[in-house]
């Protein structure tokens, strides 16, 4: 992809003091660099990928800011209106930089712009491309961008990026299958507008590219759901909202009906923020609050599960509205240790370039002096598989035994691999304890070694099965799910004038009827919608099968006596939210210098 004038951008690589950290997802190291090049450019974007980087980035910003250079801050979670002053002073030209995340990927062109700074890695190419789009919109000057890798993954993925924006390569975009609760939300404003026929609705939606396969049964299922509810909630009058006149065609029931339709029209649903409290008891109810969590941080937990959370370790007890009930577990491992990093997957066609790179020796003159021999040690020491090879490492440590997994497909189809897995180790009596995940590995440990398994029976595909759908039907994120479709769908209203319905009722009425569905519907059409949600939105099904499929009879196998280089980076995971402040930050240095040592040894 060429900029508006056909030159090619022009993409850079920031190594800081010419390294590449081992782990790590903030880039701190470089930060001191990333200023130094802001004061030497016009006006610099600089991209990151989360909120968390975004606020983190800023400020690490500012304590570096001894030239007072206007440098403001632009994400989602900020007032509208601060956003808008931060776009206005930008296009009078009055900023030196702005951090970002993807609010501004789109639909703002600053002529003043001359650089694109990535912090971390992009998780796509296209998505690159688009950011460095942002910059230079002026006759014959290409558009300039510079990556700063925040660890030795990233630097792969960001010279995987690098060559592909080169060769004008770029991400497919995958087929989207259009959803059933918005089509809801369609056909009732379609009722709303005026009334309708249904065949010719039919092949009006049909026309439209994701609903071009829509089966009649299911268009008939959607079209009863808005008139009745469907036949769990027939009985009650509320969900009727369109009704068939003796002319045939459909309408809305009555004028309020319709107004309370365009009051909550909309297919965004803002993460709810759920409250931590410490259990009193074995009751349900909550006693002292401890903070305050995005519900989808507690969707791979089950009921027993324990967590990290304000540098302590408890177990989950349950989820009650909008309530996390806990219980300390202090003397306890955390099945989940820790939360981060990047909220996109990295894309499959950037992941099967990084292990392409990895596994081509060639190839890797091209890289860091630091990041070649970090390649050559995990050779040595261990291997490197072919692209489309799966490695598999098993080595004990402390009273511990490790399972290592290096599938590239990104945080949430690990999470879910290793959900599943954990159900499957314990069945085989590997006592599992926990896992931690990122985008490029994931790691399980357990209290009996794991290294004589048949792995090819334990990544066997029928863990999509059974084991995928025991799980879903005990996992709070399928309320969550549930909750979104039923907001979409019309089912449940969240506003109407002087009936404002607070997070906390909406999640109320949600979980009930999600749980008269699953008695006595449960195929009803937001149910199904649910899982779908579930399996592409939140786990990640449809990429956790091709990689199953993938490394069928090619999992490779190296057992070892201790960890290796690639491993290190996801140890560092385990317990990187342990202690919160310069505390912790030191720690984590000390556990860093120990793990590298260790590898290296």
């Amino acid at each position: 992809m060429r900029g508006p004038a056909g030159a090619q951008p022009i993409v850079d690589m920031l190594l800081s003091e010419g390294r590449v950290p081992w782990a790590g997802h903030t880039a701190k190291h470089a930060m001191q660099e990333v200023y130094d090049t802001i004061k030497g450019a016009r006006t610099a974007l600089v991209f990151v990928n989360t909120r968390f980087q975004a606020e983190f980035a800023f400020q690490e910003l500012w304590r570096l800011n001894e030239d007072s250079l206007p440098i403001a801050l632009h994400h989602g979670s900020l007032a509208a209106e601060q956003r808008r002053k931060v776009e206005a002073a930008m296009a009078r030209g009055e900023l030196r930089a702005v951090v970002c995340t993807s609010t501004l990927d789109l639909g703002i062109d600053w002529g003043d712009v001359d650089l694109v700074i990535q912090l971390a890695s992009p998780k796509g190419a296209s998505r690159m491309v688009q950011r460095i789009g942002r910059a230079n919109h002026r006759l014959d000057e290409p558009s300039r961008a510079l990556f700063v890798p925040a660890n030795r993954f990233e630097m792969l993925e960001c010279q995987a990026a690098r060559e592909a924006i080169a060769e004008n390569r770029f991400d497919g975009e995958p087929t989207r299958i259009g959803a059933l609760d918005v089509l809801a939300q369609h056909v009732m404003g379609c009722a709303c507008s005026e009334p309708f026929d249904l065949i010719a609705l039919y092949d009006e939606v049909r026309s439209a590219g994701p609903y071009r396969d829509l089966a009649w049964e299911d268009f008939e299922q959607v079209v009863d759901f808005v008139s009745t509810g469907g036949y769990a909630l027939k009985t009650y009058d509320r969900f009727r909202r369109i009704v068939k006149g003796l002319d045939g065609l459909w309408r809305v029931r009555n004028p309020e009906t319709a107004q309370r339709h365009r009051l909550n029209v909309g297919a965004i649903v803002s993460p709810a923020m759920l409250t931590v409290r410490i259990a009193m008891g074995k009751s349900r109810r909550g006693g002292r609050k401890i903070g305050e969590v995005e519900e989808g941080m507690l969707e791979m937990l089950d009921p027993g599960d324990t967590f990290v959370f304000a540098g302590q370790v408890w177990a989950l007890v349950g989820v009650t509205g909008t309530e996390v009930l806990v219980s300390p577990a202090a003397n306890k491992d955390p099945k989940m240790p820790s939360w981060g990093g990047s909220k996109f997957a990295l894309s499959t066609f950037l992941a099967k370039r990084v292990r392409e790179l990895m596994y081509d020796q060639e190839h890797w003159k091209v890289l860091p002096a630091d990041v070649r021999e970090w390649l050559e040690i995990q050779r040595d020491h261990s291997l490197i598989p072919p692209a489309d090879d799966l490695l598999l490492e098993t080595f004990p440590r402390g009273k511990r035994h490790f399972m290592v997994v290096y599938p590239f497909e990104g945080r949430l189809a690990h999470t879910t691999l290793a959900m599943l897995l954990t159900r499957r180790l314990e069945r085989l009596g590997a006592a599992p304890l926990g896992f931690v995940c990122n985008d490029y590995a994931m790691a399980i440990w357990a209290l009996k070694p794991m290294d004589g398994l048949d792995f090819d029976e334990l990544f066997a595909q029928d863990m999509l099965g059974d084991d995928l759908e025991s799980w879903l039907a005990e996992s709070f994120m399928m309320k969550r799910a549930f909750k979104g479709c039923a907001i979409i769908s019309g089912l449940i209203e969240r506003r109407f004038p002087g009936q404002e319905k607070t997070g906390r009722q909406v999640t109320f009425s949600t979980d009930l009827i999600y749980d008269v569905l699953r008695r006595h519907q449960p195929d009803h059409l937001l149910l199904r919608c649910a899982r779908e949600d579930a399996a592409t939105g939140l786990i990640d099904v449809a990429r956790l099968g091709l990689l199953l499929e993938r490394i069928q009879g090619r999992i490779r196998h190296s057992p070892l006596e201790h960890l290796s280089p690639f491993s290190v980076p996801i140890l560092l995971e385990i317990g990187k939210e342990r202690s919160p402040g310069q505390a912790g930050e030191m720690i984590l240095a000390e556990a860093e210098e120990d793990l590298i040592a260790e590898a290296l040894a």
